[in-house]
């Protein structure tokens, strides 16, 4: 499958996890995010679900999140260290590489992922970024990090009718770490990982807004 059908399909995954409501179990509660999860259907683990609502316009939301070169997301998401565009196939879709610290009191090591990233606007003005694991020739495995791997994933930033300063924000995770890790520790760490990006997130909306 070329990249952008890939990108696509994620998207429409994305799509299908919105507008499916079932089986879908609580894990975490915030004042800025609920966090629920189930079994994936892609791989061995389980996809989670992030929803809250931002202090800010989704224009703004779109500018802390889109996933570009040089974007603010390496600047507040302690989980992105480096974000890169390896290629881009256009003007909607690209294939990029994120890097991650250790994390999770170094117990995981660094991690690489490289997708294939989609980003549209749909018809109610909900932003939509998707994304997916690829392999491409110029992203070979580095020896310092961890591959793991994306299944599809991403973000809808949703606008609230009548409050044009504030946003729904339902993100989905579904990643394989790679590695050697405890079930124990991946089931701890992402939970605590989308609370900590919503938290992270709502500080950096209000800083833009400032």
């Amino acid at each position: 499958m070329e990249y952008a059908e890939l990108a696509e399909a994620a998207a429409e995954k994305m799509r299908l996890y919105q507008q499916d409501a079932s089986g879908w179990r609580g894990c975490r509660r915030t004042s800025e995010v609920s966090v629920s999860w189930r079994p994936s259907a892609e791989f061995a683990g389980n996809v989670y679900r992030g929803e809250g609502i931002l202090p800010a316009s989704p224009l703004d939301v779109w500018e802390c999140i889109k996933p570009v070169a040089g974007g603010l997301r390496t600047k507040w998401d302690q989980n992105v260290k480096d974000f890169e565009v390896i290629e881009v196939i256009s003007d909607a879709v690209s294939v990029c590489r994120t890097t991650t610290p250790s994390a999770f009191m170094r117990v995981i090591s660094p991690r690489e992922f490289v997708d294939v990233v989609l980003m549209k606007q749909l018809e109610d003005g909900t932003m939509l970024s998707a994304a997916t694991n690829v392999e491409h020739p110029l992203c070979p495995p580095r020896p310092n990090f961890v591959r793991g791997l994306n299944y599809p994933c991403g973000c809808f930033c949703i606008p609230l009718p009548g409050e044009p300063d504030r946003t729904q924000l339902l993100s989905f995770f579904q990643t394989d770490l790679g590695g050697y890790l405890p079930q124990t520790v991946v089931d701890s760490f992402f939970p605590a990982s989308i609370a900590g990006f919503y938290s992270n997130l709502t500080k950096a909306v209000k800083q833009l807004k400032a």
